[in-house]
């Protein structure tokens, strides 16, 4: 992956981690949210790969219409 697109990928992903409200809820506790990412990928490498995969894009998807949603308002 070209290094611009890499820097595009990382803010993104870092934007998804503020938008689920992760810095506010771990206190800003790094060790915290990467323990949980971590937690989420040994998840992903289970037999439960499938149930996780489906239950957290459907999550993901109603956060982001809930997002999108309350975007525009005071």
């Amino acid at each position: 992956m070209k290094r611009r697109e890499r820097t595009r990928q990382l803010i993104e992903l870092g934007g998804l981690v503020a938008k689920a409200g992760l810095i506010e809820l771990a206190d800003d506790d790094r060790a915290v949210i990467f323990g949980l990412m971590a937690e989420g990928a040994a998840t992903l490498r289970s037999q439960r790969r499938e149930e996780a995969l489906a239950l957290w894009r459907r999550r993901g998807k109603r956060a982001f219409a809930l997002a999108a949603d309350t975007e525009g308002e005071p």
